[in-house]
């Protein structure tokens, strides 16, 4: 079967090393995502070159038939190379064998056969290999029955799956994530070694199993993930907090609902509405506090009281752990975490503009995530329960928009400064400067005075009298 004639593959670099590699007589195939996915007609941008021989030497030769601006980078430490053109990552690497250590991760690589390298492969389905040699240009070498796997929609491996998860552990997690992203099943057998294997994935860096959540948390259902996570016994090593959910408990007949696959459930409906990865994170950990604030009472019931700001705070060890990024990012999930709550409370009761500006104060630019958020947070089964819900957050909506429009409080800036009030009063640093900026950021979000300079001085030189403090005369 000859594809390099069609548009897929019919691509400028992929031609140029193909010519490259018959002008110089070494062995080149197109192997691994690129080739699934085209089978799967499936967009990608990255493109991994197997070269029998050396990959980086190989890469140096492209280089020089490319323009000269073109970036090659090596990594020396992994024998490999890579090439950004034309919007793609191409990577080049020398067929090689590895041989590993049980406590270790890293690898003893020697060169080997294209079979060598092709068996080494973590699954049947990125095993499979186009030529670009001559004598075989743009054929399909298929070792492992990965053509029939993609058919089947099943994920294996190529060998023994003991050898292969024992190679490398992530491969573990990198099953799970092609079964979320293509929804995919995980061969049986496979599943068994990844139970029994589970705590050999604690020799891997936190850096590559958050790099795997990820793609997990950015397919198009990851509830089929973090099942899979939790079936074979990975999510209580990763994230035993999401593990801790699970369950219901019931007293004098009356139980509370699993709050694991409501997790899944909100994370699944958010994934319709949004891309953004961290909003995906915050719907995955939105609830991770109740099961440290489950309470009953003989009259209301069981409650999660305050379970948000004991998820915020759990969010910080989360990503601390994970190696997760300690940034804008974590304060981002952290916020609307602590924030998840408000907009249901505010849609089940008489809304207030007060209410509606300090909300709008602290979610500040992220509202509209935290609004997402909040909608997606409506699981029941009772179609006409979801319509009062999303009318009900539709209200709020609204009247974020109309308060926003007339107030201008997201970003919020108070209208007078300390520098002014202490300019005003001839103050140096004190705490009654503070005093001051508190009252009137509290009387604007209170609806009390308008968000304008004129107005929030005269407030200051009322409370600045309250405070004895008079104009400073000089």
């Amino acid at each position: 079967m000859n594809l390099l004639g069609e548009k897929e593959l019919n691509l400028k670099i992929i031609d140029i090393i193909s010519n490259l590699s018959i002008e110089l007589q070494i062995k080149t195939f197109v192997v691994g995502g690129y080739v699934r996915d085209l089978l799967l007609e499936r967009k990608t941008d990255d493109i991994d070159i197997l070269v029998i021989g050396d990959g980086i030497s190989f890469a140096r030769e492209v280089k020089k038939k490319l323009d000269s601006k073109t970036n090659l980078q090596i990594f020396k430490n992994f024998g490999t190379a890579m090439i950004s053109y034309d919007g793609y990552e191409v990577q080049f690497v020398g067929s090689r064998k590895e041989s590993y250590q049980k406590s270790s991760r890293n690898p003893i690589v020697d060169g080997g056969t294209f079979e060598d390298d092709i068996s080494r492969r973590d699954f049947t389905i990125n095993s499979i290999a186009i030529s670009l040699n001559k004598e075989n240009k743009g054929e399909i070498i298929d070792l492992f029955g990965g053509i029939h796997d993609l058919k089947k929609g099943i994920i294996k491996t190529p060998q023994d799956p003991k050898i292969t998860f024992y190679d490398d552990p992530l491969r573990m997690m990198r099953a799970v994530r092609f079964a979320a992203q293509l929804n995919f099943e995980i061969k049986k057998s496979n599943i068994e070694t990844i139970k029994s294997e589970k705590e050999r994935i604690n020799i891997i860096s936190k850096e590559r199993i958050h790099d795997e959540l990820n793609k997990i948390l950015l397919s198009p259902k990851p509830s089929i993930g973090f099942i899979l996570l939790r079936d074979t016994g990975l999510l209580e090593i990763l994230l035993p907090e999401l593990i801790n959910l699970e369950g219901v408990d019931e007293i004098e007949g009356r139980s509370h609902k699993d709050n694991f696959y409501h997790t899944l459930q909100v994370l699944d409906n958010i994934c319709k509405n949004t891309d953004n990865l961290w909003l995906r994170w915050v719907a995955l950990l939105h609830d991770i506090g109740k099961p440290k604030t489950k309470r009953y009472d003989k009259k209301k019931g069981w409650s999660f009281h305050g379970h948000e700001y004991e998820g915020a705070k759990m969010v910080f060890s989360i990503f601390k752990r994970l190696k997760l990024p300690l940034n804008n990012k974590l304060n981002y999930v952290k916020k609307l975490v602590l924030l998840s709550s408000r907009p249901v409370i505010l849609s089940s009761n008489e809304i207030t503009d007060s209410a509606i500006r300090r909300l709008i104060y602290d979610a500040g630019e992220d509202i509209n995530d935290l609004m997402t958020l909040c909608e997606a947070d409506i699981t029941t089964k009772n179609a006409k329960l979801e319509k009062k819900y999303l009318n009900n957050f539709k209200v709020v909506r609204e009247k974020i928009r109309d308060l926003e429009e007339r107030d201008k409080i997201r970003n919020f800036q108070p209208p007078i400064s300390g520098e002014y009030i202490m300019h005003h009063f001839g103050l140096e640093p004190c705490k009654e400067i503070g005093i001051i900026k508190e009252r009137i950021k509290d009387a604007i979000l209170n609806g009390d005075i308008n968000n304008d300079s004129n107005q929030a001085k005269e407030l200051m030189i009322k409370i600045g009298q309250e405070l004895g403090l008079e104009k400073y005369e000089k």
